[in-house]
């Protein structure tokens, strides 16, 4: 459907950010990056308004959900329709870079990618708050696949600085995610000698990725974040034995420890002290995450966790209309 919105505009800053916890990371990405924040028409330094940081999906950044969208509407123009609609209030919204050598990011801290939750909560988000006029006590976090992904954990891990979590197809149980893959890396890596280094250095020279490239790539990244090790070559180990794929489960057990649907069960006493907590996911979802999703729901349901979840009809793509939901209920989570 063609989509067009003709009301008053917000107006999208560009700020550059010197950080001082990326620099030096391990893959040598950059620790001066551009942030981009959205403050809505007819912006007020003497007002407060909420904060609302938007985690970006795998292979993505930023700057992505500025970019104009055939048949639909980038972030701020969505920000701008809703607030014209009166579904919200103004609201300020801080779209970071955390894009990483291995296409993405999960919004954890990692020796092998760097402490990009570190990043957001005690770098971004106090440079954000030291510019605008933030509302006390209404910080929210959202994001879709692994920027949903990143929502939970911060919610999860860093109550202290989240008020409202909202995960969009948000990434959860590993089994189904992540292992499915594995056989495909270790065929790209038996082309190399099972070389990690030698592999990830041919993907970034290609002229073009294909969707296996950056599958590959997705699943090296997903070892860097949940099972770094400094004395490895590239300063993580892979959960499966090269030659036969046998699973590790010493090195397995460390990428269960930042799998959401069994974190929920352990930080529970966090998430009751956000103001809300939202999740939803596509029931035919083509990376299985609709059925972890399923699991965080029944969990914090036995916890008595407030929350709200959704299961909609479609898939993992081209999801963000659900934002005409998750962002309305951020701003009334926030501002009750």
């Amino acid at each position: 459907m063609l989509k067009r919105f003709d009301g008053p505009r917000g107006q999208v800053h560009r700020l550059r950010h010197e950080s001082v916890v990326l620099k030096g990371n391990l893959p040598g990405d950059p620790h001066v990056r551009d942030v981009l924040v959205y403050t809505p028409p007819g912006y007020d330094p003497s007002a407060r308004y909420p904060l609302l940081v938007d985690l970006i999906g795998y292979t993505g950044s930023g700057a992505s959900h500025t970019n104009w969208k055939p048949f639909g509407l980038n972030l701020p123009e969505r920000l701008d329709m809703l607030l014209a609609d009166g579904h919200i209030g103004p609201m300020i919204v801080a779209l970071p870079d955390c894009f990483t050598a291995y296409g993405g990011n999960q919004y954890i801290d990692s020796s092998a990618v760097g402490p990009y939750m570190t990043y957001l909560c005690e770098e971004i988000v106090p440079f954000v708050e030291a510019q605008f006029s933030i509302l006390p006590g209404a910080r929210g976090v959202f994001g879709k696949s692994s920027g949903g992904y990143g929502a939970m954990v911060h919610g999860m891990l860093r109550p202290d600085v989240w008020n409202a979590i909202a995960s969009h197809s948000g990434d959860a149980y590993w089994e189904w995610l992540f292992l499915p893959g594995m056989p495909r890396l270790l065929n790209r890596l038996r082309k190399v000698d099972f070389d990690a280094a030698r592999l990830l250095k041919i993907l970034h020279e290609k002229e073009k990725l294909s969707g296996g490239d950056v599958e590959v790539l997705m699943t090296l990244g997903m070892a860097a974040h949940y099972d770094p090790d400094p004395t490895a070559p590239l300063g993580f180990q892979l959960p499966v034995e090269p030659v036969t794929g046998r699973l590790r489960e010493d090195r397995w057990a460390n990428w269960l420890k930042w799998d959401t649907a069994r974190m929920v069960e352990e930080h529970g006493d966090n998430l009751r002290k956000l103001k809300g907590f939202y999740l939803d996911c596509g029931d035919r979802d083509q990376y299985n995450i609709q059925w972890g999703t399923r699991m965080i729901d029944q969990s914090l349901t036995r916890q008595g966790i407030a929350h709200v979840w959704q299961e909609f009809e479609d898939d993992h793509s081209d999801v963000d209309y659900r934002m005409n939901i998750s962002l309305p209920w951020l701003w009334k989570t926030l501002t009750r």
